[in-house]
């Protein structure tokens, strides 16, 4: 099959019109991601150095309005063995063609955590997302001013809009978002599939932004023999067992507590050996001690050259977030609470505000710091999400999961002030009104379907099908609906905004009972990946008790799996070692899928093997 051409100009400046028609917001601030998306190229505010595109030649080539065309030329045989070996994400040459411009000897690489495992594990598919880098084996070589994209493979999503709408209602209400584009990939000229491109948080990236000032970071847990990160663990929300009598959870988060009939599952923070919450090592932004070994989830992972200094300085704006202290001078205030208003309303749980911790950059200048988007193909419910429901009030006012909200102090001690959480409020009330209002945004998702569904129809590596895709975008159309009612609802006083509220008052949420949220996808890649839903409590996920002794099913892994992955559990007495996490990588589950299950081992009395 040949590269498919890409629209026409016509077509592509009738969509440009229609968008922003689509996306007309008010306020200053609004304005400001409205101008920035005006030319629909920057993806960014002007607050983001717009005065860096006219340098930058490959922000007008990242033009989201349109197609953008991408062809690898390889070696087929390094191909396949890059493929064989994904795990290892090592680099191999190619000649990558952008929009008709050749750059060669790049390198490419298979990326992605739960996602790249899954799809090792499925003998179905090779469609890994992947990284270029421009000048991995040519020093100082750039695509344009540009020295690393990633191609988003649209794992989870039945449709491909996620990560796309969620960027950008970031872009719409001024955050520094990277930039992104649908783009038809081909290999040695043949078709290989619609990704959607993204601008790497990188040196380039900081260059547009913040003209190459400051320090970049891309906090991340890692594994321990004891447990998974610090802290608490993953809530996982599900409906009692019948016959059972409701209760409710006294903890902030968990994104099924707000109906006020799903438990949330007690933490077992003095028995041991259990297995912690995911977020440790920093990356939660709690302030612990001095020690820069404390913060390593944050300093080795650093995107820029950091040294002792830049990490005191990050440690410093930390300890005074945590205690509250003098937010101006330690936090960009604004840009965080432009952030949280976008990352609340597309509900990525899969994220900072979860047990998780992680998919964001933090960016630091001068000791003070910011937080950057980052990777939401799980938005909209796609991620530890038990019912449509409980997506579609998720509270603005306590918006975490699993965690309490002095857990996240980046979050909880800004909305602590009220003059911020009132700032924060009009942002929230921005996207709703430009973004969502009037049909906006089912407006936005049908353009968007109208741009891509030829490209999705001829994908032969897609995890959906066409059908799948067209369900997956009528579900998305009314989950942003009633996303936007409850919102508005928090916003008056008229639904609660707290989780507190919500469990207290459950007949005030919007019912969406008949959004079918697994048919927007969810981690796990549809009937991919292995585990469904389980992949993080994706979708669907864990919602709903049917097996005995209220044991949920887990979707995506049949119940032989569940048996012996349950057995494997018990017999480590609930302790997380790498060997026993190397056993239930190979039954399928997924890292999530791990930490959900040891949750439920640590939570609720386990049933025995072989029921």
């Amino acid at each position: 099959m040949t590269i498919k051409t890409r629209w026409a100009s016509i077509v592509a400046a009738g969509l440009a019109v229609a968008l922003l028609a689509g996306c007309e917001g008010t306020g200053e601030s609004a304005n400001a991601g409205q101008q920035s998306g005006a030319a629909l190229a920057s993806g960014g505010s002007e607050a983001s150095g717009d005065h860096q595109a006219a340098t930058l030649a490959y922000v007008s080539e990242m033009d989201k309005t349109g197609i953008m065309t991408f062809n690898v030329a390889v070696d087929e045989a390094e191909w396949q063995a890059m493929l064989d070996n994904a795990a290892a994400e090592e680099y191999i040459s190619a000649d990558v063609t952008i929009n008709g411009t050749t750059i060669e000897n790049v390198g490419i690489r298979p990326k992605g955590n739960s996602s790249l495992s899954s799809i090792v594990r499925d003998e179905t598919t090779d469609r890994y997302s992947f990284k270029i880098k421009f000048d991995e084996y040519v020093e100082g070589q750039t695509w344009l001013g540009l020295d690393k994209l990633v191609l988003n493979s649209n794992f989870s999503d039945a449709t491909s809009m996620k990560e796309y709408l969620s960027y950008d209602i970031m872009t719409y209400i001024g955050v520094n978002a990277p930039l992104f584009a649908y783009a038809d990939i081909s290999l040695n000229g043949e078709t290989w599939g619609l990704y959607l491109a993204v601008e790497d948080v990188d040196s380039g990236f900081l260059q547009r932004v913040y003209n190459d000032e400051g320090e970049l970071y891309k906090p991340e847990s890692g594994m321990d023999a004891g447990g998974m990160g610090g802290g608490r663990q993953p809530e996982v929300a599900m409906e009692p067992p019948a016959g059972a009598a409701p209760e409710r959870s006294n903890q902030e988060g968990g994104i099924g507590a707000a109906e006020g009939a799903a438990p949330a599952m007690p933490d077992r923070q003095n028995g041991g050996g259990g297995m912690r919450g995911m977020a440790n090592n920093g990356v939660s932004l709690q302030y612990t001690d001095d020690e820069i070994s404390s913060y390593s989830g944050i300093f080795d992972n650093a995107e820029t050259k950091t040294d002792e200094a830049d990490h005191q300085r990050v440690i410093e704006a930390l300890k005074n977030v945590s205690e509250g202290n003098e937010l101006e001078t330690y936090v960009d205030v604004d840009a965080v609470l432009r952030y949280f208003a976008a990352h609340t309303t597309v509900v990525n749980l899969d994220s900072y505000i979860s047990n998780m911790g992680h998919n964001y950059y933090l960016y630091e200048n001068d000791g003070q710091i910011s937080i950057l988007p980052w990777d939401y193909n799980l938005a909209f419910g796609g991620f530890q999400s038990n019912s449509a429901s409980a997506v579609v009030n998720f509270p603005i006012d306590t918006p975490v999961s699993g965690i309490s909200m002095e857990e996240r102090p980046l979050l909880a001690k800004l909305l602590e002030v009220p003059e911020y959480l009132d700032t924060y409020h009009e942002y929230v009330q921005q996207i709703v009104d430009g973004y969502f209002a009037d049909g906006k945004f089912a407006q936005t998702v049908d353009q968007l379907s109208a741009m891509i569904t030829e490209y999705v129809e001829q994908d032969p590596t897609a995890f959906y099908t066409l059908e799948e895709f067209q369900a997956g975008v009528a579900e998305l159309k009314k989950l942003g609906e009633l996303r936007a009612q409850s919102i508005k609802g928090q916003l008056d006083g008229t639904i609660p905004s707290t989780t507190e509220g919500q469990a207290n008052n459950a007949e005030a949420l919007i019912d969406a009972s008949s959004i079918n949220l697994q048919a927007l996808g969810s981690q796990g890649g549809g009937d991919r990946g292995g585990m469904g839903g389980i992949g993080g409590m994706g979708g669907a996920g864990m919602g709903g008790l049917d097996g005995p002794e209220g044991f949920p099913s887990l979707n995506g892994l049949d119940r032989e799996a569940i048996n012996k992955a349950m057995q494997l559990l018990q017999e480590a007495g609930g302790t997380m070692t790498d060997e026993l996490k190397a056993q239930l990588l190979e039954l399928g589950l997924t890292e999530e899928g791990i930490a959900a299950l040891a949750q439920m081992g640590n939570g609720r009395r386990l049933p025995a093997s072989g029921q």
